[in-house]
């Protein structure tokens, strides 16, 4: 079956995250399993069913407090599960969340679609000229935060600190700026390039509240957006809710994305987010 064709603007896609690792912050990875590989698969076919365009695995939880994984244990992670999504012929591109050129290169060659950097090619100086190599898409995320600047939130988890901003979204957009130069200049081209501003990633909940109300001020850079709002912290501590309780919350993130401008919207709970999303599209696409 044919994969998705993503045309900007004419509706909001809907990524899938699939963890495939033990510690994710929303309970989900995969790798705490007794058959990790049987459960990605399933997943990866009931994320297809319930809307998804696209499935993002990622083997390094990006949680606040997470260890780091080496490269061999992360490929060890990812190979398998990706080769067989590609084996199957899913009907759904692919996206591997890494920052890591060593990774990015192995997958590739294995048939990723896209890579998802959360450092927005700022952690591996040798990842975009693997990108430009391979004409893969990339998602260039915005991130200040800090491995040691995390808050314990006790019941609701944790999140990592506040970053100090001059001017929260002029900043965000210079940063991502420097993120798009590096990419252009390794080779990738324009349309290969989609930006996330890094929700939950070096925000306190009112800057993450900002971002998600004046998405719009990103337009004008010229790139589709991403947003990853799924079961959040800030979602957490405004509703006082733990993170397998965090649906509504989700859906509320990502409606008003969506009517600022959200074009892709990167979430766990794929059934619920794409009816989010189609109202929302309705309202706001017709």
């Amino acid at each position: 079956m044919p994969k998705a064709e993503l045309v900007w603007g004419k509706k909001t896609y809907i990524m899938g995250i699939i963890n495939l690792t033990p510690d994710s912050f929303s309970g989900d990875g995969i790798f705490s399993s007794s058959d990790p590989m049987q459960q990605a698969l399933t997943q990866a076919e009931e994320f297809i069913r319930d809307g998804a365009d696209i499935l993002d695995l990622g083997a390094e939880s990006s949680r606040p407090g997470a260890q780091p994984v080496n490269a061999e244990e992360e490929l060890d992670r990812l190979l398998p599960v990706l080769r067989e999504i590609k084996e199957r012929e899913l009907p759904a591109l692919v996206s591997v969340d890494t920052w890591k050129a060593e990774v990015a290169e192995a997958c590739l060659q294995a048939g990723a679609d896209w890579i998802n950097d959360i450092w927005g090619l700022r952690a591996d100086a040798r990842l975009a000229g693997v990108i430009a190599r391979y004409k893969a898409t990339v998602i260039l995320m915005h991130n200040r935060s800090q491995s040691a600047a995390v808050r314990d939130l006790g019941a609701l988890g944790s999140s990592y600190s506040g970053v100090n901003y001059a001017d929260l979204i002029p900043d965000i957009k210079s940063d991502l700026t420097e993120s798009i130069r590096i990419a252009k200049e390794a080779g990738i081209k324009k349309e290969s390039i989609i930006l996330d501003p890094g929700i939950g990633f070096g925000k306190t909940v009112a800057q993450n509240l900002a971002l998600i109300n004046h998405l719009d001020k990103f337009k004008d850079l010229g790139y589709p957006l991403l947003i990853g709002p799924s079961r959040k912290s800030f979602i957490g501590q405004i509703l006082d809710l733990p993170v397998e309780e965090r649906e509504e919350g989700t859906a509320a993130a990502v409606a008003i994305g969506i009517a600022r401008g959200a074009d892709i919207i990167r979430v766990h709970n794929v059934k619920m987010m794409a009816r989010v999303a189609k109202l929302a599209d309705a309202i706001v696409r017709n």
